[in-house]
């Protein structure tokens, strides 16, 4: 018989609570008891809907980042918060955003606004952690408080629960060593309150523990695979079973590094390592459970239960009770419930499984392995009927689209001059000072915009009435940076609701749901769009309003787009051709906006790549192929253009010092990426490589509601010009500043602006 179980639920809930409840009680609306009642009731709702599996997930459940829960799990907070007495929720929020809600930290003097802690991307996944801060003295202490409480929450549900934590090796691979020393070195001290964990979970009748080690995936040194040899051997002793998850990848040469691992159960993704399985299962002892992710838990495509069972089955003749089945990896990467969307393309709709129809799917499986297709007969004849429209819908497939793809050439993406010769056009025609200030794009999403927005979708606002209602917004965040003394503007993106899904709504290849919401840090949510077919554009789609937004100004007005490689990563993508394919197709869609703006005598333009990094595949060895696609695609996208016009590019969150060359490749005149969470860290890829073109490190941290003062941007930038030359250097926030209020962002850029000119004097 095989056990079904699930790695991981969507925290936010179905119509976004969380994010929700977590902005009130930031804003001071919302009660520290309302907020942890809100997050009980949503645990609660989420292991209702996984009644039925042989194990859901406990401990998944986070009210920010499940990185930052372990590091809390483990006692180790960063020095800068360890005053702090209040409550702890209160103290996590200022690692995790600088400060916690208003009014929270006023009965203390140590507890105000904070550094917070540095964000960047789950592997190759658009959601964000909050690094773990090591040192040479780094101590542990177990606080196993927050899982005990839902543990006992689960328990008094009659779930069947399987605890889940970040496995040692992994957590310490994942953070980074605040003074160079060797994490590896603090894996003694860590491996004592790992064993401390386990036995306090066995002592509440745990019987499983899924310990998350994706790392494995990754490529190691003999070091790091030495570690898991030390961690699990001091872990084997444990008096709860342990369920090692891998996700994300193949196990390649850790695959018998994985395998002979002392615990009892092993996961493995068999979406992307279905070709290990047969290997795995060769070698995995005779007395562990093989866990196979059966259930694609990244993408949102109905899976093709017929197909699955043709290899499963043998699998499961083989293996009988040991046998385990399950998503892929944590389902906190796709939308909640397919049933919320009553307005949803009804064709693609058919195609389409959320998380709560993704575990529909896995007890189908899970039936028809136990008691035989039969049993689920009229599942797998609707499954087999869905999956065979789509392959043969006519709304997949454009010929047209294929033949401008046939096209491609490589005088496509060639510029008609090397950057040195264009920065001098550039130079004459901007004329701009030293250090020039501008903004990455988004000015604050107020709630005059939202309703205006929500209005017109809803018909209760005509287009001529929604149009006025923009380009007021857009006047304002205009006639704003005027009076800050901007040197380069944007027009704020009013009627942008997402930067790709914006894009994605005007591209025909496109469909969009309504609720499909994923966490993508904290409260941030987005709702990717769904790359179904052939991708082409009908119409401009950014032109009208930037044009307007240059005729309010004399300064330059950046045109605003995000690039084909950032839609591509972001989006839910068909998975029936190469991801490259899809992404050439997104570049001739981009180019010809590009090349429209251009002709509407905009001279800068921002194409912004941010996910670019996030699209690595986990090993450094099979990156060539996917940055030789993803930068020809950018340069198909952007280089059009006469020398005169400035194309930029941002970048955020993201280590990118190891791609330097290729991001140098992409050969945009200007770049801005984020770097003040990592006080200037990311620029170290600059101390061995001569960036050729101009460089807008970011001084504002825009996901904290901290405003930077005029001297530590100052000092910041003179850390930058340390290794990149001055003329070649911009000042900018980290990312766009549609999350923050006016009211941060005017002190914010007053200060930025100012730090300028306080630069300018010193070239």
């Amino acid at each position: 018989m095989a056990t079904t179980h699930n790695l991981g639920f969507p925290r936010i809930g179905a119509k976004r609570e969380l994010k929700f409840a977590l902005e009130s009680y930031w804003k001071g609306e919302f009660s520290l008891g309302e907020l942890k009642a809100l997050g009980a009731q949503l645990r609660e709702r989420h292991w209702t809907n996984q009644t039925g599996l042989g194990f859901a997930a406990v401990g998944d459940f986070a009210f920010y980042d499940q990185v930052l829960d372990m590091s809390f799990t483990l006692g180790n907070l960063p020095e800068r918060v360890q005053g702090f007495h209040g409550d702890t929720l209160d103290n996590y929020f200022r690692v995790a955003r600088g400060r916690s809600a208003k009014g929270a930290e006023d009965h203390a003097a140590c507890c105000g606004g904070v550094a917070a802690g540095e964000m960047t991307k789950w592997f190759d996944t658009n959601y964000h952690y909050i690094v773990p801060e090591f040192s040479a003295g780094t101590e542990f202490k177990l606080d196993a408080s927050r899982l005990l409480e839902q543990l006992g929450e689960a328990k008094a549900q009659g779930v069947k629960a399987k605890p889940v934590i970040i496995g040692p090796v992994t957590y310490l691979a994942i953070g980074k060593a605040k003074d160079d020393s060797d994490k590896l070195a603090l894996l003694p001290r860590l491996l004592p309150v790992y064993a401390e964990l386990l036995a306090t979970l066995a002592a509440q009748g745990v019987e499983w523990v899924q310990i998350d080690e994706p790392i494995l995936v990754t490529e190691l040194s003999a070091e790091w695979q030495q570690a898991y040899v030390t961690a699990y051997q001091a872990l084997a002793n444990s008096k709860v079973k342990l369920l090692l998850a891998t996700y994300f990848g193949q196990l390649l040469d850790n695959l018998s590094l994985a395998v002979k691992l002392p615990v009892q159960g092993l996961h493995l993704d068999a979406i992307n390592a279905r070709a290990e399985v047969d290997a795995v299962i060769a070698q995995l002892p005779q007395d562990r459970v093989l866990s196979l992710g059966v259930i694609n838990g990244r993408n949102i495509w109905k899976t093709d239960l017929n197909s699955v069972l043709d290899w499963l089955e043998p699998v499961a003749k083989q293996l009988g009770e040991r046998l385990w089945i399950a998503p892929s990896c944590s389902l906190l990467h796709v939308p909640v419930d397919l049933a919320s969307e009553q307005k949803l393309d009804a064709e693609v709709r058919s195609w389409l499984a959320f998380a709560l129809q993704k575990l529909g799917e896995l007890k189908v499986l899970a039936t028809a392995l136990n008691d035989g297709r039969d049993a689920v007969k009229a599942e797998l004849a609707a499954n087999g009927a869905a999956i065979a429209a789509r392959r043969a819908s006519p709304r997949v497939n454009n010929p047209a689209v294929k033949a401008a793809l046939a096209k491609i050439n490589p005088a496509l993406g060639q510029r008609k001059n090397a950057y040195p010769a264009r920065a001098d056009k550039q130079a004459a025609l901007l004329n701009l000072p030293a250090y020039p200030t501008t903004t990455i794009g988004s000015f604050p999403q107020t709630g005059t915009i939202r309703h205006a927005r929500s209005q017109f979708k809803s018909g209760a606002l005509d287009e001529a009435g929604y149009k006025v209602a923009m380009r007021a917004e857009i006047e304002r965040s205009v006639r704003e940076q005027e009076a800050l003394g901007l040197d380069v503007l944007v027009h704020g993106e009013a009627e942008r609701n997402d930067m790709v899904e914006y894009f994605g709504e005007q591209l025909d290849g496109y469909a969009f749901s309504q609720l499909g919401w994923v966490q993508s840090y904290g409260s941030r949510c987005v709702k990717p769009p769904i790359l179904f077919g052939d991708i082409s554009r009908p119409k401009a789609m950014t032109v009208e309003w930037i044009k307007y937004a240059q005729s309010l100004t004399s300064k330059p007005m950046k045109g605003m787009l995000t690039g084909p490689v950032t839609i591509l990563n972001w989006s839910f993508v068909r998975d029936d051709q190469p991801r490259s394919v899809s992404c050439y197709q997104l570049a001739l869609a981009i180019r010809e906006e590009v090349l429209d703006l251009e002709k509407a005598g905009v001279r800068v333009i921002q194409i912004d790549e941010a996910a670019l990094r996030e699209g690595l595949p986990l090993r450094k060895s099979q990156w060539g192929e996917y940055l030789d696609w993803a930068v020809t695609s950018f340069r198909i996208t952007a280089n059009g253009v006469d020398d005169e016009t400035q194309i930029h590019t941002h970048m955020c969150y993201s280590e990118f010092n190891d791609i330097i060359s290729s991001i140098a490749d992409m050969d945009a005149d200007v770049i801005t990426i984020e770097t003040s969470r990592s006080d200037m860290e990311l620029l170290d890829a600059f101390d061995n490589f001569n960036y050729p073109n101009e460089i807008g490190p970011g001084v504002y941290d825009i996901h904290s509601p901290n405003i930077p003062t005029e001297e530590h941007i100052v000092q910041l930038m003179k850390k930058a010009a340390e290794r990149i030359p001055a003329q070649r250097l911009w000042v900018n926030p980290d990312c766009g500043l549609k999350t923050r209020q006016w009211e941060e962002v005017i002190p914010a850029l007053t200060n930025m602006v100012a730090a300028a000119k306080k630069l300018r004097a010193s070239v």
